[in-house]
Order: structure tokens, then C-alpha cells, then sequence
């Protein structure tokens, strides 16, 4: 499914602040995180951070600030860029955050 086919922001965020997540790629600077090159790595795959903000992006993504403190940056993911440590990451699976504000699927 193309990213332009997916709306994020009808349903609750995915991921809740600090939750441990780990890198399911490398994430390059596109452009946005100020004093890197474009393109140059900012996470490799495998690194683990933690969820510092949720944030949005056009109207359709959340968009994760993960803190990585072995490279002590902190870079923004879309839910496909990440895996959580703390839960299962089924879509299926509720989380306590959805639970708590009664969005349940």
C-alpha cells in the first residue's frame, strides 16, 4: 500500500511516550535534521531509543521523535520504521494507551 493511501490520524498513535522501540531500517537525513548532509545515517537498523514525542506530519502520519542514546540523537520515524520492545507490535493488539481512551478497534 502506497504511503499516499494511508491515513494514520482516524485512530490513536501507535507507540506511547517512552516506549522502548528499535530501528527496522536505517533512517537517512532527509533534509530536516539540521548540521547532517542529506542522506547521511542517522539510525541504523537494530539501534534502540526510546519515544520522546509524537508528532504529525501532512495530515495523514504520526510521526515518532526517538531518542537513541547511543548516538544521543534524536530522530523522527513513521510507525513502519519502528518496532516496539515493550509490546507486541500486532496490529491487532490494543494498546493500554488506546484501551485507556476508550478507542478501541
Amino acid at each position: 500500500m502506497a504511503d499516499g493511501d494511508i491515513v494514520e490520524l482516524t485512530g490513536p498513535p501507535f507507540f506511547e511516550f517512552g516506549e522502548k522501540v528499535r530501528l527496522k531500517k536505517h533512517i537517512r537525513n532527509d533534509g530536516t535534521f539540521p548540521q547532517k548532509d542529506v542522506g547521511e545515517i542517522l539510525g541504523r537498523k537494530g539501534d534502540e531509543g526510546y519515544i520522546r514525542s509524537i508528532g504529525t506530519f501532512l495530515q495523514q502520519f504520526y510521526i515518532y521523535a526517538v531518542y537513541l542514546p547511543e548516538r544521543g540523537v534524536t530522530i523522527g520515524c513513521k510507525r513502519r520504521e519502528l518496532e516496539s520492545l515493550d509490546y507486541d507490535d500486532d496490529p491487532e493488539e490494543v494498546s493500554p494507551r488506546a484501551a485507556s481512551e476508550g478507542t478501541l478497534p
